[in-house]
């Protein structure tokens, strides 16, 4: 193959790689009943002045699945941090105590498990969207190389790379999905 064909097929793969590392940062977000810091990785504080991410201005632990620990280092920011969290609409009550804030994680309720799976589905499908797209971007890219004289033979097996790195990628999602379905569901 010629090194376009080569270079196409890699920058699909790249694409379809990325898609996947995206999917699963989008999956943390999606909590699962059980206390994880990553719960409040879209939390951003106001420290003097700029928004800064939560686990910039303090320590985010879980010392157990239904508790989540936020010790500022500062203890002038233990109420603004309170108040960053309760913006941030994540269903979550923080309670400050003067020294932390102390965040129990509600149970899950069967209506909320099949919500957060729908939401998990429509992430997949996005990821799913991309990686045709990137099959698309790099079909259309070979189509262009065949113009330019690469061999008619060269560029269907090129195509039909593709079409299995397409194949591989979608069942990785698949996967990742099934997996975050049934962390979702477990109760």
């Amino acid at each position: 193959m010629t090194e376009e064909i080569n270079f196409i097929i890699d920058s699909a793969k790249e694409s379809m790689t990325g898609s996947i590392a995206h999917l699963e940062r989008e999956f943390l977000n999606i909590r699962a009943g059980k206390a994880s810091p990553a719960m409040l990785g879209s939390v951003f504080v106001d420290y003097y002045g700029s928004q800064t991410p939560l686990s910039q201005v303090a320590n985010i632990a879980a010392p157990d699945a239904r508790t989540l620990t936020v010790t500022p280092w500062e203890k002038s920011m233990i109420n603004p941090i309170e108040k960053a969290i309760m913006i941030a609409n994540l269903g979550l009550n923080p309670m400050n105590n003067g020294e932390s804030i102390i965040i129990n994680i509600p149970a899950l309720t069967e209506e909320r498990r099949k919500e957060l799976v729908k939401q998990a589905k429509a992430e997949a499908e996005d990821a799913k969207i991309s990686v045709r797209n990137a099959r698309k971007d790099a079909n259309n890219d070979i189509k262009k190389e065949e113009k330019n004289g690469t061999s008619e033979d060269v560029c269907k097996k090129a195509e039909e790379d593709i079409q299995k790195l397409t194949d591989n990628f979608i069942k990785k999602i698949e996967d990742v999905l099934a997996v975050k379905e049934a962390e979702i569901m477990k109760v």
